[in-house]
């Protein structure tokens, strides 16, 4: 699992730096110095506090290079829009960096905002993923702003050109003029239809928790020969709806975890599970071994079950209680941060509503399709990290597009509300679908590759990204212009 994980994580990197260069040309060869110095960065500091790397702080890294390459985007996007303005090349970068400078910081506060409360109230898993998170904040805040800067700057002063576009990708969006506001009403009906479909299969099937929330029980089971746990765990999964099989000690010897019956107590359950494991297994153990022979294996070279014990949940209701209140906290850090820069509530309203319509499709959806997903799609610790990816990336993306509008809204035009708006949208627009896309890239790439053990986890983060992408333009925009006066703005215009 860890191999296949590196293999994916390589991969995905090699696609988004390939995509840089192609899309921004030799500014896009800087972003992926930046970028690179940045993973360096965040992994050095960690080995340096001894950190324990898990799936939870591996989603943290995720996000970071997202908010990293976003950075860029903003900068790279700023400086086209002054090329086209025909300003020289050295005032283009000096000004795009300056423009830019605004979205980036205030995209990066409110998520490290959110880190910070998550950091401080949360505990286990969402510690871990608060703690990277922050550490790439600051990483990514630096080679995005410093780094990329130098490298252009350098450039330019040796009297090189730098291209900020390929002559494929040089008018791509430049001309798109989209009305998303008239389209609110029908993303509203879209939208409530999913929230209210979430909903009910949320209050009627539930979710799948996995064993880190019901507990269970565990088996130590040894082998005559080397097994692989993937297909073992692919066995038992048929057998007992879901389990957890892991290496243990030697690589003849597995820990089998199923949360089969978990409810139920007594010998006639342990005979069930026991018999069920010895007939899944009996494949893979010698020929001629009995059911009492596998179920006493007890002695240093006997075959079978070598332990097995009942096991509570990892995560608490304590610890569940905590990452709520967590949760909740952050986000109202957050909304009054928005509200602090924005001088707006209704900005701060769009960006909580368009959280809360993420998390809810991305659990709606897990709970619709767990039963006939291919993978596994239980609740577990590592899902916990996913859902609190999603709130991060929908923050950074619609914090990004309010402070576009802030700008339009500030620059003396005469136009009115909806139209600023639209024009603030459309101009973000290559920005928005650029990080999407580099985002989706790298969990896409990691979901195909990655095995089979972090297949549900990395649905969970495209899915948030797909529909953050959504909300940020067509739930948190709209949200926050319905609910502004439009006669005050005019009176203020």
């Amino acid at each position: 699992a860890i191999q296949a994980g590196i293999y994916s994580f390589m991969i995905a990197l090699i696609i988004v730096l390939l995509w840089m260069i192609f899309y921004y040309g030799t500014s896009g060869i800087f972003a992926d110095i930046a970028l690179l110095l940045n993973i360096l960065l965040i992994f050095g500091i960690l080995a340096g506090l001894g950190a324990v790397l898990t799936l939870p702080g591996i989603a943290g890294i995720v996000l970071t290079i997202g908010i990293s390459v976003d950075a860029n985007v903003l900068i790279f996007e700023r400086v086209r829009e002054e090329l086209k303005k025909g300003k020289g090349s050295r005032k283009s970068v000096s000004d795009g960096f300056n423009n830019a400078l605004s979205s980036i910081l205030d995209a990066n506060i409110t998520t490290g905002l959110t880190a910070l409360i998550l950091f401080i109230f949360g505990t286990g898993p969402i510690k871990g993923f608060a703690t990277t998170l922050l550490i790439g904040i600051g990483t990514s805040l630096f080679t995005a702003i410093f780094i990329t800067r130098i490298l252009v700057d350098s450039r330019n002063d040796k009297g090189k050109n730098v291209s900020f576009s390929t002559k494929t990708t040089k008018e791509f969006l430049s001309n798109i003029n989209l009305s998303f506001l008239q389209k609110r009403k029908i993303a509203y009906l879209i939208s409530a239809f999913l929230i209210i479909i979430s909903l009910v299969s949320l209050f009627s099937k539930g979710l799948n928790q996995g064993v880190d929330f019901v507990g269970g029980r565990s088996y130590t089971v040894r082998f005559e020969n080397p097994v692989n746990p993937t297909e073992i765990n692919s066995i038992t999964n048929n057998v007992f709806g879901s389990s957890e099989v892991k290496t243990f000690g030697e690589e003849n010897q597995l820990k089998i975890t199923t949360k089969y019956k978990v409810d139920i107590e007594g010998i006639e359950v342990d005979e069930e599970i026991q018999n069920k494991l010895f007939t899944s297994l009996i494949d893979f153990l010698p020929e001629g071994i009995t059911y009492d022979d596998f179920v006493k294996g007890s002695s240093e070279k006997s075959i079978g079950i070598m332990s097995s014990i009942k096991v509570g949940p990892t995560i608490a209701d304590d610890i569940k209680n905590n990452s709520f209140l967590a949760v909740i906290g952050s986000l109202i850090v957050v909304f009054l941060y928005i509200l602090l820069r924005f001088q707006k509530w209704q900005f701060s309203l769009g960006a909580v509503s368009a959280v809360f319509h993420d998390v809810l499709i991305v659990l709606g959806i897990f709970s619709l399709t767990y039963t006939f997903m291919p993978f596994s799609m239980e609740i577990n610790q590592a899902f916990i990290a996913a859902i609190l990816t999603v709130i991060g990336y929908s923050l950074n993306d619609t914090v990004v597009v309010f402070d576009r509008i802030r700008e339009f809204l500030n620059d003396g035009s005469k136009k009115e509300f909806d139209e600023t708006v639209n024009g603030a949208l459309n101009s973000t627009l290559s920005r928005t679908l650029n990080t999407s896309l580099t985002t989706l890239l790298v969990l896409i790439a990691i979901f195909t590759f990655g095995g089979e053990s972090i297949r549900g986890f990395m649905f969970a983060l495209i899915i948030g990204v797909i529909v953050g992408t959504y909300s940020s333009v067509f739930i948190a925009t709209p949200v926050m212009f319905d609910t502004q006066n439009n006669k005050k703005i005019k009176s203020e215009k």
